[in-house]
């Protein structure tokens, strides 16, 4: 049988996949019905015009990159707004001077246009997470953490408003978990190397195009853990961190258009700039629609100090990583660090549930616990659905 077929084969859609489906597609559901009853507002206005300036045309004043400005903030999410604005305008064969208000009243479903690829972006992060926790725990972690991750209120409002955050945080997500893939893959041969350097390298630009802390923080955890995990193969990391770094540059450079100007403002701006914070644990937590991820969150971290089994590289990773990102803020750009720590705190939940799920205890204990897991995401839903209406602006 050829290699291609073979590949082809081991792809399935049972029913762990059929389950992980139906949860990204009520997720779907929750961002189209908040998007659907959302006004086109200033912000959305300016990321549609300048990401369709950056596609269609540069900006008519000298030294700019758009009539925005030299954008510093992460140009991904200003082409991802503006990419479908611009494709909708060659179908339908609208002049490049139609403006973002004039396409406004030529498509009537234009606010949904512009919100896809965030509501995309979304939708790909659960099933990043869905992939890392089910090969980390197994089908229950996975279950849970994308269960809590689906009726997220801080996913569905980042999904159905331009910006950088998801980005930010799928991107980070994404290099933290590949860089240890590739860690693993160093011990084998080469031959498996390249396909997973490559695709560390685009992540890496991605990130960098959506945020610069993003991309320097999942550089440094990348190159921590490349460290920690890569026995025998550290000679190789050096090479290694100039390939990613000048890769993710190059992708930056693209960006923006391959325009040295527009480009020298990312080094010439503090986007990159952090301080420590706890801003983003209160962002995180407080809300009471995010009750149901609080108290999971609480009974993980207890559960965890107080079981030694669970305390292991695996679960012990996203914990980390989730406390240094919730410490500290951004102080360049506003950001929302919380919602790129969401990710790795509902592995971290994942992990430590389907370690006490899977002990062998008496049938009392045991069927007690999966009712208080389900009862947990029920509460989350609940809240999330019942907060819908709350993310309308």
């Amino acid at each position: 049988m050829p290699h291609s077929s073979h590949r082809l084969r081991k792809f399935r859609f049972n029913r762990p996949q059929q389950i992980a489906a139906v949860l990204l597609a009520l997720l779907l559901g929750q961002c189209l019905w908040v998007a659907n009853r959302c006004t086109l507002s200033e912000q959305d206005y300016r990321f549609a015009r300048c990401g369709r300036e950056m596609w269609e045309k540069p900006s008519p004043l000298a030294g700019y990159f758009t009539t925005c400005g030299n954008i510093h903030d992460g140009t991904l999410a200003y082409r991802a707004a503006g990419l479908p604005l611009t494709i909708q305008r060659i179908f339908a064969g609208q002049a490049a001077t139609t403006s973002t208000w004039e396409m406004r009243h030529e498509v009537e479903w234009i606010g949904l246009l512009l919100r896809l690829p965030f509501i995309a972006a979304a939708l790909a992060l659960g099933g990043c997470l869905w992939w890392v926790t089910r090969r980390l725990f197994g089908n229950v972690g996975g279950y849970i953490a994308l269960s809590l991750y689906c009726f997220s209120p801080p996913v569905i409002a980042s999904a159905v408003a331009p910006n950088n955050e998801l980005w930010a945080a799928y991107g980070l997500f994404a290099a933290v978990y590949t860089a240890i893939g590739v860690s693993h893959a160093m011990q084998g041969p080469r031959k498996k190397w390249r396909p997973r350097i490559v695709l560390l390298t685009v992540i890496f630009g991605i990130t960098a195009a959506a945020h610069l802390s993003a991309f320097l923080i999942a550089l440094l955890l990348s190159i921590v853990f490349m460290a920690y995990l890569a026995e025998g193969k550290r000679a190789y990391l050096p090479t290694l961190l100039i390939v990613w770094v000048l890769g993710a540059l190059a992708i930056l450079f693209a960006f923006y258009g391959f325009r040295p100007e527009a480009f020298s403002y990312v080094f010439r701006s503090n986007v990159a700039a952090l301080r420590p914070s706890l801003d983003s644990v209160r962002v995180l937590f407080r809300p009471m629609t995010d009750a149901g991820i609080t108290l999971a969150a609480a009974a993980a971290l207890g559960l965890w100090a107080a079981m030694r089994r669970s305390r292991y590289f695996g679960n012990s990773t996203p914990l980390a990583v989730a406390v240094l990102l919730l410490c500290i803020t951004t102080t360049g750009v506003p950001t929302l660090t919380s919602l790129w720590a969401l990710p790795f705190v509902l592995t971290f939940v994942g992990g430590v549930f389907a370690d006490v799920l899977e002990l062998e205890r008496p049938r009392r204990a045991a069927v007690a616990w999966r009712w208080i897991t389900v009862a947990l995401i029920l509460c989350q839903a609940a809240l999330c659905i019942a907060g819908l209406p709350l993310l309308v602006p």
